[in-house]
């Protein structure tokens, strides 16, 4: 359970704590006018208002932290966080101002630990300093405070801000390396795969050469030299001549049967290539269903179909505030088919970014080619296609192979 808990979860439950202890205090403020009027039911009715609209606040600040914070750091934010991070700073403020306290200020604390995570640095930084000169006029007006002990008081709690504001874009910094190292890890253990598989087709391609540029040169002068010892020769020792050119033919046959082995069983294995991208990736269920074995004999070309996959698993992270995606991976023919598609926001005007434009870039080429077909709300799905193998160069005439 306690592995589960990573910066973004342990910041949020730390703000909803702070949050439900805020609320005794709160509690303790909205029961003193029935006890401090000498007028019981004018202190009822007093009491009974007083405390709809500072629970109402308090509610509304509690629904929007834990809508807000939801999957913090792992999607990006949009215009409705943003109206709810107004409604956090200003139910804080406002609950200053009812209760003639200070706790609206503890409440500012807790939307410091937010503020990284949804706005940039600077802007962060300037939403903290302006949301405690606001706070200024209701400690001069609910607490009766002069100015100066106002300013004061404010600095005091800005202080305690801006500690937690830092402590939290630390851990925002920290989960973001930790992210980024996970996604080199992944793409170290799918490459170091791939380079090993290639390492073991280039040795098995070289192995089958030379058995057939030496050895199989040399049966095959051999057996034309037991040919002709055998026109040449009679009796008992042409029988031995012929079983020897037998066996030599024989052998020649085994070898070039050894070289056919090598050769077709020198294709890289794709799909545990592809395989370690999908672990442990963080808010995003990754569904792979790759043919078993995803065969390709050029290692270029498996390492394009391992780039694109890098970039659907990164753009289906950063951009589709994706859930899920699937990801298919066929071999028709002599082409490797490959289709993506994710559960995102998707897009209207769809325009290509870096990352899609050198995928079409690798692809082409290679000769394949990529399509994209997206909708609002509706994700993006993505057709790869790419030749499995070079296509072989024609040979010269009066050449045999």
């Amino acid at each position: 359970m306690l592995n589960r808990l990573n910066h973004s979860r342990l910041l949020r439950y730390a703000g909803l704590f702070t949050w439900a202890m805020v609320g005794f205090p709160l509690l303790s403020l909205t029961l003193q006018p029935l006890g401090g009027d000498p007028g019981l039911a004018e202190g009822a009715i007093g009491a009974l208002r007083f405390g709809w609209t500072i629970w109402a606040l308090y509610l509304s600040f509690g629904l929007s932290y834990s809508w807000v914070t939801r999957n913090l750091g792992a999607r990006r934010a949009n215009l409705f966080d943003y109206t709810l991070l107004m409604v956090l700073t200003g139910t804080a403020i406002a609950i200053s101002y009812y209760s003639g306290s200070g706790l609206g200020s503890i409440l500012l604390m807790v939307v410091a630990c937010v503020l990284p995570w949804l706005l940039p640095l600077p802007v962060g930084v300037a939403w903290l300093v302006l949301s405690q000169f606001v706070v200024v006029p209701v400690y001069v007006r609910g607490l009766d405070f002069t100015y100066p002990e106002a300013l004061m008081q404010s600095a005091l709690y800005a202080g305690f801000c801006a500690f937690v504001f830092v402590t939290s874009l630390v851990a925002r910094q920290q989960a973001q390396a930790r992210e980024e190292q996970r996604r080199l890890n992944a793409e170290l253990r799918a490459t170091r795969v791939l380079l090993a598989e290639s390492a073991r087709v280039n040795e098995r391609t070289r192995i089958s050469r030379e058995l057939h540029d030496l050895l199989g040169h040399h049966l095959t002068a051999l057996s034309l030299n037991l040919e002709v010892a055998g026109h040449l020769s009679e009796g008992r020792v042409k029988e031995h001549v012929q079983q020897a050119h037998t066996l030599a033919r024989l052998l020649l046959t085994d070898v070039r049967e050894a070289v056919s082995h090598l050769r077709d069983g020198g294709a890289i294995d794709l799909e545990a290539a592809l395989r370690p991208l999908a672990e442990n990736v963080p808010s995003l269920q990754i569904h792979m269903d790759i043919e078993s074995p995803l065969t390709m004999d050029d290692p270029e070309r498996a390492h394009v179909l391992l780039r694109c996959t890098q970039e659907v698993i990164t753009n289906a992270v950063r951009h589709a505030a994706a859930r899920n995606l699937w990801i298919e991976a066929r071999r028709a023919g002599g082409r490797v088919a490959m289709t993506a598609r994710d559960d995102g926001r998707g897009a209207e005007a769809f325009v290509a970014g870096n990352g899609l434009l050198g995928m079409r870039e690798r692809l082409a080429q290679y000769g394949g080619n990529l399509e994209i077909k997206t909708r609002p709300q509706e994700g993006f799905c993505l057709f790869l296609t790419l030749p499995a193998s070079a296509a072989p160069a024609a040979a010269p005439e009066g050449v045999i192979a």
